[in-house]
């Protein structure tokens, strides 16, 4: 049973505690902070007003049912959960088993002026699935059903899932048949390939198996207007690639059932290793110059300082006789306090890997890197899906854990750092609050990188007073993100809450495009009201 008010199943293996040596690095970064009391679920379900919608045969009115569907991952839907400061909820939810009950469903809400929802793995961190305040009802059409292998083409290496398949299913569906997408985004194990389609997701290993544009073969979406069926073409010059018009369309056009993936066949073998380098500037050298000569690794990340502190405190816990004798290390080598830490993969052949491994680090060490010998790299894959998992034990002590994330070209990364953590560190300097910040670069490209930045500051005496400084936070994080030409989201979305900043990179006649694809598919504006296009629109 997945939790209802935070991340992951009840059962988790994954789930976390705040240790003691976390709380006192808490304490000195920001302060010493306190939980608030949570509503239960009883609670907010007593809340569920009665339904605007008429029974029908595939829609659920239960109010426990609608309290699940009515919020997504992010901070303040967290806040919202756990304060039970819930307003506005879906009147219904679907969950279908076919295209045809797709289509039976968008049918219904057409003739009876309905708004729909369509929902993934609910792993949305910007308000994708949240309803809105609206005079018409609201249907969520849950994909959760639609979760299995339909076809797989052995020959040109092409496979089809429903649209509600997690990470996982198709992993493990896919290894049954020797292959694997490699998609894994940090959701990935609640995320779905729907929804990675829809938000135009990036896995971790993305250097090596692409982006989910780059896996996106084709596949069927239900709209308002019809069934729109891409076929798998591998490449054409006729016209503007109608992929391209879903990829990122985040339900406002259709809902997407089936998607055809590229898939590969499983890797030999493969594994990740950890690089010391001197300093921040070094350390952004490196990562360009692995991506820019072609270095065939599966992924590159890269820790500024802070974050490297970070990362090996909270990894450490109470003992820190390991960080101890890591710095004493690595003082000999010429690392001192200013060291960053370097994540890279190899995925492939055995021979490929040793190969792409040795070309790696030989680059690295003539620019002063020093490899890892620890194991920290196998340390990294065994938690690569952890995080997500800690903010619910941060906020029951009273901390909030939140993101921003962007991508721009080179010659603008290493300002844009400085200016984004300033912004969002200085943001609660009116309150006399502290916010801890770091960074690092989660995927790298020729032409420039990723900016992902972590912040954490306490909630005060309200969850109202967390949500303020929320608020604060982001504007000034996505405001500063814009003015350094950033996009507003890598790999999360458009959303809610990132909306009225998308005209800064799309431009007004952009804007008007989407906008005009939108009214085309959905005319009534019924398909997920609120979400991607900038409140004008």
């Amino acid at each position: 049973m997945r939790l209802w008010n935070g991340w992951g199943n009840e059962d988790s293996e994954l789930s976390m505690e705040l240790n003691s040596g976390l709380r006192m690095l808490l304490q000195a970064l920001v302060g010493e902070s306190k939980g608030l009391p949570e509503a239960t679920l009883e609670q907010v379900t007593a809340k569920v007003p009665a339904t605007k919608l008429a029974a029908h045969p595939l829609i659920s009115l239960d109010l426990e049912t609608r309290v699940r569907h009515a919020r997504g991952q992010s901070l303040p839907d967290w806040l919202a959960m756990h304060s039970g400061d819930v307003d506005t909820f879906p009147d219904g939810v679907a969950l279908p088993e076919s295209a045809e009950q797709v289509r039976e469903l968008l049918a219904y809400a057409k003739a009876n002026n309905i708004d729909v929802i369509p929902y993934g793995g609910g792993t949305s961190v910007v308000g994708h699935i949240n309803p809105d305040h609206s005079d018409r009802p609201i249907l969520t059409i849950d994909m959760g059903k639609m979760n299995k292998l339909i076809k797989l083409d052995r020959d040109s290496q092409l496979a089809t899932f429903g649209a509600g398949t997690p990470g996982p299913a198709l992993e493990a569906q896919l290894k049954k048949e020797g292959f694997t997408l490699g998609h894994f985004p940090q959701s990935w194990e609640l995320s779905t390939v729907g929804g990675w389609v829809a938000s135009r997701s990036s896995g971790q290993q993305s250097l090596h198996y692409g982006r989910i544009e780059n896996m996106f073969a084709g596949g069927s979406i239900e709209t308002l207007a019809g069934t729109l069926d891409i076929p798998t073409i591998p490449a054409s010059s006729a016209g503007p690639d109608i992929r391209e018009m879903i990829l990122g369309s985040e339900g406002r056009m259709g809902i997407i059932t089936e998607v055809t993936v590229r898939v590969t066949p499983l890797p030999e073998t493969e594994s990740f290793q950890v690089v010391f380098f001197p300093s921040w500037e070094v350390g952004l050298t490196a990562a360009r110059e692995l991506i820019q000569q072609r270095t065939p690794l599966s992924m590159v990340r890269l820790s500024n300082p802070i974050e490297t502190t970070s990362l090996l405190y909270m990894g450490a816990g109470e003992d820190t006789s390991g960080i101890v004798a890591l710095k004493e290390m690595l003082a000999t080598k010429g690392i001192g306090a200013g060291k960053v830490m370097m994540t890279f993969g190899v995925t492939g052949s055995a021979q490929h890997c040793a190969l792409a491994h040795e070309m790696a680090i030989d680059q690295c060490t003539v620019l002063g890197g020093v490899a890892d010998q620890v194991g920290l790299g196998d340390n990294w894959a065994h938690g690569r899906f952890r995080a997500p998992y800690l903010r619910d034990p941060l906020g029951t002590a009273g901390y909030a854990a939140d993101t921003m994330e962007t991508a721009m070209d080179w010659s603008k990364v290493p300002q844009a750092v400085d200016k984004i953590e300033a912004a969002i560190r200085t943001g609660l300097a009116d309150e006399g609050e502290q916010v801890h910040v770091y960074t690092h670069l989660s995927h790298v490209y020729g032409q420039g990188s990723s900016i992902y930045t972590t912040y954490l500051y306490r909630f005060g005496d309200s969850y109202q007073t967390a949500m303020q400084r929320w608020e604060k936070l982001k504007a000034a994080g996505a405001s500063e993100i814009v003015a350094c030409g950033g996009t507003i989201s890598h790999q999360h979305g458009v959303g809610k809450d990132h909306r009225n900043y998308l005209a800064a990179e799309k431009g007004s006649l952009g804007i008007a495009a989407i906008n005009s694809l939108c009214e085309l598919f959905d005319p009534s504006g019924q398909m997920n009201p609120g979400k991607l296009l900038p409140d004008s629109q």
